[in-house]
Order: structure tokens, then sequence, then C-alpha cells
């Protein structure tokens, strides 16, 4: 089974963002709506286009999607 992507985007959480990803990280940590159980690709980025405010762009969405895709085929 899937890890929820919610669980894999945490690793990039830093007290100080050093990044873009970084930055969607902590954001989305502190987001008590995002749904933090799915592991689809479609799920996810409707929520973020209709309530992730504070995305600067959905390419860092698709960057770490893309990440996320290379981490679960290497498990």
């Amino acid at each position: 089974m899937a890890k929820p992507f919610y669980h894999f985007l945490l690793k990039y959480r830093h007290p100080t963002p050093k990044d873009s990803i970084s930055l969607f990280a902590n954001h989305v940590y502190q987001d008590h709506g995002f749904p933090k159980t799915s592991s689809n690709y479609h799920e996810l980025s409707t929520y973020l286009e209709l309530n992730g405010s504070y995305m600067e762009s959905m390419s860092v969405f698709d960057d770490v999607w893309e990440l996320y895709k290379l981490y679960e085929e290497q498990r």
C-alpha cells in the first residue's frame, strides 16, 4: 500500500525553509484541511487548486509528486 503523499512530504519540512519544496511542506503541515491520507494526484491537485492559497505555483506540487512517484516505485 502506498504511503500517503502527506507523510512523504513531511520529510521536507524545515524550520527555516531552504527552497520552495520546504516552504510547501511547511504550509501543508499547517493546513488542517489537507487530505492527509490521500495518494491520489487528482484529489490532491484539486484540493490545492481550490484551497492552496499558500501555493506560489502548482509546479512545486508537480515536482514533489514526481519525487513521490520515484520513492513509491523504489519501495
